[in-house]
């Protein structure tokens, strides 16, 4: 099936499971229901195909700043990576490519938008309202991502730019930058990429820089022939090669959870990469963070540095005041006239707009509930008052040094454990206490206070409005995959099924 032009297929009437979302995660958990003998399970996706991130970021010089051997699922390794550092397109072609192989793509319905759910206390189940139609499910599964909504930055008149303006992660390919003059706000992670590629296209380049970021050089290299034999026919190759990258990673943790000096090589080597990509010693000094490394995402990049040097580009420091209809003008009264204005700003990472649109026990949305509580979860997995509704990637499960892969094949474990145990003990709804919630979160931001993330000097997108960080886990991984190796039943509150196995199709008419 041509997923990129067929029309949406219709959904069932009812589903055990509901999944939202088919990139890393919610692929993942599709694959896992169906190994595990799950017979009634559907996952929707707004996009036109698998990859959620990887399907929506097409920018130029799009790729991965995590190891390729690590970005990949344990259960389906690649052996067709061409690079240590996977580029976007490989990176989609494996998702594409694993999700085919696991036959699960009858399951997958593709151009359909989730506008809500909402919580059936009598029926004990979620009744779902998308685009393609109405649905009910005894369990919701959020599997939507916390980087999959474009941030637009909230400047005074950007809505009234009259040239071509589009975000990052909507890249408009129909856009010819040749000869014009662009502007790039933000020097995140996209912008490192999407700069060095468009700099030698365009006439003029401004980059538009709030604070510097940590950039260390990108280790990169084209995988051997006798590699790419080894890692097709040997797989014990691929697997050390993996659990080599895993362990060097996870050595990081500690610089950035207990002692941040303990990051010092880090430092060092982003110092040589400034030294070594720009001569301009005014340059060298606007591109020179004054936070400690990995207060913010560290970045990775060979040719960053020297693109902002090169002529027609220009890093402006100065804030922006405002956008006009034909330019930019920065606080020190300076305007400058472009042609193309591409916002770099990053998503909606500690505000998900998903959130908005679930209903709880208690008649209220996930996010009004955040809005007093502010964005949690137990085990960054559920929720109280949200019962049988489970985040793959949700609230403290995002990572500053290592695969987000791994995370999600632990929340996926965790998720079907739930399931099993939901059947084995004839239970209708889960949802955590209160209580257990609480302390789990308590004890999360205990941890935080000591960390760089809190402790090194910056502002970043790790944190929400009251300064709190909702996005990463403050731990190792393997701490966080024996956490939640189990569904702990004794942590929730339950409510037995009334009679024997899943909702039929006739009790579900009847409540319907």
């Amino acid at each position: 099936m041509d997923t990129k032009t067929s029309p949406p297929r219709s959904l069932p009437a009812h589903a055990n499971v509901f999944v939202i979302g088919a990139g890393f995660a919610g692929l993942g958990m599709a694959i896992k229901l169906a190994e595990q003998g799950e017979p009634d399970f559907v996952v929707i996706d707004r996009g036109s195909d698998v990859g959620g991130t990887w399907r929506d970021n097409t920018y130029p010089g799009a790729a991965c700043d995590v190891p390729s051997q690590l970005y990949s699922f344990s259960f389906a390794p690649n052996s067709k990576w061409s690079r240590s550092f996977s580029p976007q397109p490989e990176i989609q072609d494996y998702l594409r490519d694993v999700a085919e192989r696991s036959q699960v793509m009858d399951r997958l319905h593709f151009g359909v938008t989730f506008e809500d759910g909402t919580w059936d206390e009598e029926a004990g189940l979620w009744r779902i309202r998308t685009s393609s139609g109405d649905c009910t499910a005894n369990v919701l599964i959020s599997a939507a991502g916390a980087l999959s909504d474009p941030k637009m930055p909230d400047i005074e008149g950007v809505d009234s730019f009259a040239g071509e303006v589009f975000h990052s992660a909507r890249w408009n390919h129909d856009s010819d930058l040749t000869g014009k003059r662009v502007a790039v706000i933000g020097t995140g992670a996209s912008s490192i990429q999407i700069v060095p590629e468009i700099a030698a296209q365009v006439a003029r380049l401004d980059v538009y820089q709030r604070t510097a970021p940590w950039v260390i050089p990108r280790w990169d290299r084209a995988y051997s022939r006798i590699e790419k034999l080894a890692f097709r026919f040997l797989p014990g190759v691929q697997k050390l090669y993996r659990s080599a990258i895993y362990w060097s990673r996870e050595a990081l943790v500690h610089a950035f959870t207990v002692d941040s000096r303990l990051a010092a090589p880090q430092k060092a080597a982003a110092r040589a990469n400034i030294r070594k990509g720009i001569s301009d010693p005014e340059l060298r000094k606007r591109v020179t963070p004054t936070f400690e490394i990995g207060c913010k995402r560290i970045l990775i990049s060979n040719d960053w540095y020297p693109a902002l040097e090169r002529g027609g580009v220009d890093l402006i420091t100065e804030g922006i005041a405002k956008v006009t209809p034909t330019s930019i003008v920065t606080r020190d009264g300076v305007e400058r006239e472009i042609d193309v204005l591409i916002n770099a700003t990053g998503f909606h990472a500690t505000d998900l707009p998903i959130a908005h649109h679930i209903t709880g026990k208690n008649g209220e949305t996930l996010a009004e509930q955040w809005s007093r509580e502010g964005m949690t979860a137990y085990k960054g997995a559920t929720t109280h008052g949200f019962p049988n509704m489970f985040f793959i990637v949700g609230p403290n499960t995002g990572l500053g040094h290592s695969s987000m892969v791994y995370m999600i094949e632990s929340q996926i474990a965790y998720a079907l454990d739930a399931l099993a145990k939901m059947r084995a003990d004839n239970l209708r709804s889960v949802e955590p206490t209160p209580s257990a919630q609480k302390a789990w979160n308590e004890d999360l931001q205990k941890r935080m206070r000591r960390t760089v993330w809190h402790t090194g000097g910056c502002s970043s997108w790790y944190l929400d409005s009251h300064g709190r960080n909702v996005t990463l886990w403050p731990r190792t991984t393997f701490k966080f995959r024996q956490l939640t190796a189990s569904f702990d039943t004794e942590r929730y509150d339950t409510v037995a099924r009334s009679i024997p196995g899943t909702i039929d199709a006739e009790r579900v008419e009847r409540i319907g």
